[in-house]
């Protein structure tokens, strides 16, 4: 079997929203920064989602979009060389420590934009859009049978999602992780199935979505998703849920209920 082309990265590990990354390159190369779905979408040669792309001035900094753990590729890909590539923290989010090495403030960069060859109006901000198009909510019982492969055509779809399998470390606090995506994403996919029911934190994170909803003023938050249960089943678990129109495994394949769900995202 043939090997697709090489490439290298830095494994910048769990970041903050809003920490900057400097790359510096003696000649132009291909560089990306991505995060973990991101990561293992792009080594499998499925469509990914990344900010950068061929740079050819130098520095350049990359902004972290969102908590998470994330990856800086980098390739010559379609270049006659390949050159050096460095990477350092420029600005760490919320909290400077004191006499940190290799970082500067926040105030020093602004004073130092007309010296920022990236960009005419100096370094990057953060993109002020949600952090996630949709979140999963669902039971861990169905992961192999609908979610884990729901999951990824989202993505492939080319959404944002927070998903746990995409989303938690060794380490990370469940309730944190799962309110951070709650309160940042525009969407909740909510897989009904008869394991949900009878599951503290599939209804944890149900609550939360209603809530939202709720205080919206009637803003469309919730897509439910009917895995092997019934109306009736539904209308026993919470009848304001069965009066939403839902898609149903049982009717439709994975990828069809990814586009319908990135139709609705997107507003076509």
């Amino acid at each position: 079997m043939p090997q697709g082309p090489r490439f290298n990265y830095f494994d910048l590990k769990q970041c903050k929203k809003g920490d900057v990354y400097r790359v510096e390159l003696s000649s132009a190369l291909n560089v990306l920064l991505v995060d973990s779905s991101g990561f293992s979408s792009f080594k499998a040669g499925r469509r990914y989602r990344a900010s950068g792309g061929l740079i050819t001035r130098s520095p350049h900094d990359f902004v972290v979009p969102r908590n998470g753990h994330w990856y800086v590729i980098y390739h010559a890909w379609g270049l006659r060389s390949g050159g050096r590539i460095s990477i350092r923290p420029l600005v760490e989010a919320r909290a400077m420590p004191r006499a940190a090495p290799n970082l500067v403030t926040l105030q020093s960069i602004a004073q130092a934009a007309a010296e920022y060859p990236g960009a005419d109006d100096g370094p990057p901000v953060a993109p002020a859009i949600k952090d996630y198009d949709v979140f999963i909510s669902h039971a861990g019982e169905d992961k192999d049978a609908i979610v884990r492969g729901l999951a990824n055509a989202l993505d492939a779809e080319g959404l944002d999602v927070w998903y746990d399998e995409f989303e938690l470390r060794i380490g990370s606090s469940l309730r944190r992780s799962i309110d951070q995506g709650l309160a940042n994403s525009r969407f909740g996919v909510v897989v009904l199935s008869k394991a949900f029911f009878d599951r503290g934190w599939p209804n944890y994170e149900l609550d939360g979505l209603v809530t939202r909803e709720v205080t919206s003023g009637g803003e469309q938050v919730i897509l439910p998703i009917w895995h092997n249960v019934t109306k009736d089943e539904v209308i026993r678990y919470s009848p304001s849920l069965a009066d939403k129109l839902a898609l149903r495994t049982a009717d439709k394949t994975v990828s069809e209920i990814a586009a319908e769900i990135s139709a609705v995202v997107r507003g076509t």
